[in-house]
């Protein structure tokens, strides 16, 4: 599938013209395909990545999809079936192969060859782009035509088997990212590398530098994390109990089962929180840690008078999950309400603060957090760690997005999706975490994708800006459309609507004009 054409946005003369600086394009990924031939799979996750680019130039809109060609996609589509195992959909392999022969061979490879197909973010290394998941493979790709220019393996650069498809990106272009090292690279460790900015047109992966490790808390457990925060001059990895059991990862097709089922969660453990100094790669010594959690996504954070602020989304369970297997999604939504309402863990906005001087004569039972505008604490423990509870901010938003330029500075908004009773969130919104106020947009029959913030030229305040979201509707008589929003009134000021099939996608990458010639 590839699809190309062009709109116009649709809005008055005068509106439009006020968005000649709009100039840019915005790349979305999900997954696009979920059946080859006679197979399907079996989670929303799985589908084959397919990518979406629109083109804002002169008042309009070009848009192009297509699938990535990754060597799944093309292993696929060659056999006519699903050949290569995902997330939550696990082939076999050929059952007149000699049961020992099969079990010698997971033994000793141990952790699995994983898919290529990078459904999940656009991330950027250097000047290039890539297609990512959360593996050890990603595809770059033309940010205009949408070819692959090359598939590059993390292992050949660094040792990791896994890394995360949302890194961090500094004021000066470098990009800090986080993997986990299993097996077969020595003692596992978490993973904090750096990939600086590239001068040259050379791979920017080949400079990479290894900022820190951190070894795992548990060896044959380690910690699942989709995303980290970062801050001027601290990383902050959570290190939750939504577990990885690698003994089960490394025997799953031996054992008949899918990757998603290698994943626990342990409600009666605690959560590391890990903060390392980025220029000296070293973690601080005092001990942070909260009560059991699952966080997929971190908002921000910041440092503020002697203290490291960070917000992110946080959930009781990790149910979530098992939200997107396609059968359950597949349910008329009363059902799907009535199937998932008791399991069902609310996404909730949470402030954690962390001391950075910290006494250990302090006595036990004292909050440490001096900030006056939350109600976060860090409570000394007989042991000299730090019990941290956090504020509560807001309830029910996923996929939060916020202006870059403060990412790591002290912010006042972040823009999100409403989640409510579907998986498919029909309500894109805008918080205060000042006033713990929220506007949000909706239309009937109507699923807007992640907000992405787009500053104005010159921009001074944080929410100067538009907000970008491509929407989807399950209203045979209503086409596809980019929307366009004010982000201070998340009023709309224009829309182009798209004749070509869209799905619901997950995270994107916005480039601004002069960075893609």
């Amino acid at each position: 599938r590839s699809s190309v054409f062009t709109r116009s946005l649709a809005a008055p003369p005068s509106i439009c013209a006020s968005l000649s600086w709009l100039q840019g394009t915005l790349l979305r990924n999900g997954p696009g395909l979920f059946k080859v031939g006679d197979t399907e799979y079996n989670h929303w996750f799985d589908g084959m990545a397919l990518i979406h680019s629109f083109t804002f130039k002169d008042g309009g809109v070009y848009y192009r999809s297509k699938f990535l060609r990754s060597d799944t996609f093309k292993k696929n589509i060659q056999a006519n079936k699903i050949v290569v195992s995902e997330f939550g959909t696990m082939i076999y392999p050929d059952p007149c192969k000699n049961i020992f022969s099969k079990a010698f061979s997971y033994l000793l490879t141990a952790i699995p060859d994983f898919t290529d197909n990078n459904l999940i973010n656009i991330i950027r290394y250097g000047e290039d782009y890539y297609a990512s998941s959360e593996v050890n493979y990603i595809n770059q790709i033309d940010p205009m035509t949408l070819d692959v220019i090359g598939k590059m393996n993390y292992r050949n650069h660094i040792a990791l088997n896994m890394a995360t498809a949302h890194p961090h990106y500094d004021d000066e272009g470098n990009t800090y990212n986080m993997g986990t090292a299993i097996m077969r690279f020595g003692m596992p460790n978490y993973v904090i590398f750096k990939v600086p900015v590239n001068e040259h047109k050379k791979p920017a992966l080949r400079k990479v530098k290894q900022v820190c490790n951190i070894p795992f808390r548990s060896t044959l457990f380690p910690s699942y994390f989709h995303s980290f925060g970062m801050t001027e001059n601290y990383i902050i990895f959570v290190e939750q109990p939504f577990k990885l059991d690698i003994l089960r990862l490394a025997t799953a097709k031996f054992r008949s089962i899918n990757w998603a089922s290698c994943l626990k969660y342990d409600k009666e453990d605690i959560t590391l929180i890990h903060l390392v100094d980025k220029k000296t790669g070293k973690a601080v010594s005092t001990k942070f840690y909260t009560d059991a959690l699952v966080v997929f996504h971190h908002i921000n954070a910041y440092e503020d008078d002697g203290h490291v602020v960070f917000d992110m989304i946080t959930y009781k369970d990790s149910n979530l999950y098992e939200m997107f297997y396609l059968a359950n999604l597949r349910k008329e939504t009363h059902e799907f309400i009535e199937s998932n309402k008791v399991n069902f863990s609310p996404p909730i906005c949470q402030r954690f603060v962390l001391p950075l001087t910290v006494d250990k004569d302090t006595p036990k039972g004292t909050n440490l957090v001096r900030l006056k505008d939350t109600t976060a604490k860090a409570v000394m423990q007989r042991d000299g760690s730090l019990y941290c509870l956090p504020d509560t901010i807001f309830e029910g938003w996923e996929l939060p997005g916020m202006n870059y330029k403060f990412n790591g500075k002290k912010y006042r908004y972040f823009y999100g999706s409403r989640v409510e009773w579907t998986p498919h969130p029909n309500k894109i919104g805008k918080v205060d975490i000042v006033t713990r106020k929220y506007i949000e947009w909706t239309e009937e029959d109507c699923y807007p994708s992640e907000p992405v913030f787009v500053a104005s030229p010159g921009a001074v305040e944080e929410d100067d800006g538009v907000i970008l979201s491509s929407v989807v509707s399950l209203n045979p008589k209503k086409s596809p459309f980019m929307l366009v929003l004010n982000a201070k009134t998340f009023e709309e000021i224009a829309r182009a609507s798209i004749d070509a099939r869209i799905h619901m996608d997950l995270h994107g990458h916005f480039i601004p004009t002069q960075s893609t010639n």
